[in-house]
């Protein structure tokens, strides 16, 4: 430490926590996950349910972390010492700076063939197209009836009915008995799958069976099983193991479910709901019926009312109104022509009358006596009015009369010889024969003295 420089640039330097991190990620990222054989020690289990142990072989070890959300099956019997197979992916825990192994699986070392049989048997089926999603058939949606190829004890046959029960119970299940592991379990479940092409007894296979190590599951992955499966005139639907299992039926099955649960799930509809679409389909097909009933009664009745329209009895009837509607516009044109027509010869008539010479003959005859009427009337009223004119010049002509003045008592005195009226005594003489005209005669006498008088102003 003495050598070392009391100072130190540390530009560009890592943290430990950056170089951990950066190492973690090149781990992760540049190892795929793969298989770890080994033999387990240093076990440990904390409260948590984790598991941390050491996989080593005769010349180096790794450390290894088993999550508890990742364990399947059983761990109960683990111990140090065990030969394991481990499936994960390189890491590092930063914290520490531990290079280990994430395990997501944990095989006994045993099963390390099996596996890698299964891998070979996998990519020469994968080859030959028998996984193809050309060839999956779809499930009926209501199967007629389900048939389950499976261990009459085992936990898998239960768990279907009661699912079946539940989601619709009135699917008839028909079971195909077979031994699902050990050396009998090939034959059977072949038999079986014969036996259900043969019978055609139901529409849709459930082959499966619970959860197990790789060995248990070994007769699903055989290949005359997977060939079977694949040639099964019934679709099949592949219920092996847990949901983390996978075997050759699997891939080579119309579908694969999780678990033998979920089969059952998958071919059975629920009926409740089916109930409710039904419920749903019937009303919907009612108000439809109802729809087109009224619809159809519409044009039924638009059709009979066409059909009698065009029949014969109700054409003589349209031409019978059409008939009567003529002859009344005809009678009405009629009148109107008659009453125009006798208008008219009243017209001609009265011009005729006018023009003929009877009546102008009568014409003149009351023009004739209208005027004579007429004249008469106007010759009374002349002569009216001239005897009125004559009556008042007579009263006139009598006012200033002298007969008039005589007739009061007065008389006119003349001379006797020469007719001159006398006016003045002064005019003549005593002994002078005059006359005296009275208002009734004459006087003849002689004066016999004259005293003229003083004439008036």
């Amino acid at each position: 430490m003495e050598d070392l420089p009391q100072t130190m640039d540390t530009t560009g330097a890592l943290s430990v926590s950056e170089l951990n991190r950066q190492a973690r990620t090149l781990l992760e990222r540049g190892l795929a996950r793969l298989w770890v054989a080994g033999e387990l020690s240093n076990l440990a289990r904390p409260a948590s349910g984790h598991l941390y142990f050491t996989l080593k072989d005769e010349r180096a070890q790794i450390r290894c972390a088993y999550f508890r959300q990742r364990q399947r099956g059983p761990t109960i019997r683990l111990k140090d010492g065990d030969r394991l197979l481990a499936l994960g992916r390189v890491s590092l825990y930063e914290a520490r700076g531990d290079y280990q192994l994430i395990v997501e699986r944990l095989e006994a070392a045993g099963e390390g063939e099996l596996r890698r049989q299964f891998e070979v048997l996998k990519k020469k089926l994968a080859a030959e197209g028998l996984f193809d999603e050309a060839l999956k058939r779809p499930l009926p949606v209501l199967p007629r009836c389900v048939g389950v190829i499976t261990s009459p004890s085992g936990a898998a046959i239960r768990d279907i009915l009661s699912t079946l029960g539940r989601r619709f119970p009135g699917i008839p299940v028909i079971l195909y008995p077979a031994a699902v592991q050990g050396a009998a379990a090939v034959p059977e479940l072949l038999a079986a799958l014969d036996a259900a092409a043969r019978r055609r007894e139901c529409d849709v296979l459930i082959i499966g069976r619970g959860g197990g190590s790789l060995e248990d599951l070994m007769a699903f992955n055989d290949e005359s099983l997977a060939r079977a499966v694949r040639a099964s005139p019934i679709p099949v639907v592949s219920a092996v193991g847990h949901e983390v299992d996978f075997t050759i039926t699997d891939f080579v099955a119309d579908l694969r479910a999780p678990t033998p649960s979920g089969a059952a799930e998958l071919v059975a509809p629920d009926e409740a709901a089916w109930r409710r679409a039904l419920d749903a389909a019937r009303t919907r097909l009612g108000a439809l019926m109802r729809r087109r009933l009224d619809e159809r009664s519409q044009g039924l009745d638009w059709l009979a009312r066409r059909l009698s329209q065009a029949s014969p009895a109700a054409s003589v009837a349209r031409q019978r109104v059409r008939l009567d509607h003529v002859r009344g516009r005809l009678q009405i044109a009629m009148r109107h022509d008659r009453e125009r027509r006798q208008r008219r010869a009243e017209q001609l008539g009265a011009r005729l009358l006018r023009v003929s010479p009877a009546a102008r003959l009568e014409r003149g005859r009351w023009q004739l006596r209208t005027l004579g009427e007429r004249l008469g009337q106007a010759m009374r009223q002349r002569a009216e009015r001239k005897e009125q004119r004559l009556t008042l010049a007579v009263r006139g002509l009598q006012s200033v009369s002298p007969l008039a003045t005589l007739a009061r008592g007065y008389a006119i005195v003349s001379a006797a010889d020469s007719g001159t009226v006398l006016r003045s005594a002064a005019q003549v003489a005593p002994g002078t024969a005059i006359r005296a005209r009275l208002a009734d005669g004459e006087l003849h006498a002689t004066v016999d003295a004259s005293r003229p008088g003083k004439r008036p102003a």
